[in-house]
């Protein structure tokens, strides 16, 4: 008798364990995924709608104006001298203020 009482508590604490380790899983999922996802998007989104004449801030912090804008890359002019174009990766680009 001992013995099945044992038993039936040990798979009632496995099926907490289970349970609270599923919980986990979701809370994880909601803290750290998700938000992950929807920045990737949101950033994906701000890329696609690129133009050029926008004024961008890199993510090393300087601003600049879109000169050229290709597949993969883009030509962003620096400073008021107008002498100053550099290439860079979109993935560079942190935010986006589109022209009015």
């Amino acid at each position: 008798m001992l013995l099945t009482g044992t038993g039936a508590g040990a798979g009632a604490g496995m099926l907490q364990m289970i349970l609270v380790w599923g919980i986990f899983i979701v809370a994880m999922y909601f803290l750290l995924l998700r938000p992950q996802k929807k920045e990737q998007k949101r950033l994906s989104a701000m890329l696609a709608s690129l133009e050029v004449g926008d004024v961008v801030v890199t993510t090393s912090g300087f601003y600049g104006v879109l000169i050229d804008i290709t597949d993969e890359d883009v030509i962003v002019e620096f400073g008021s001298n107008r002498n100053c174009r550099i290439p860079m990766k979109k993935s560079a680009i942190q935010e986006v203020e589109k022209q009015s």
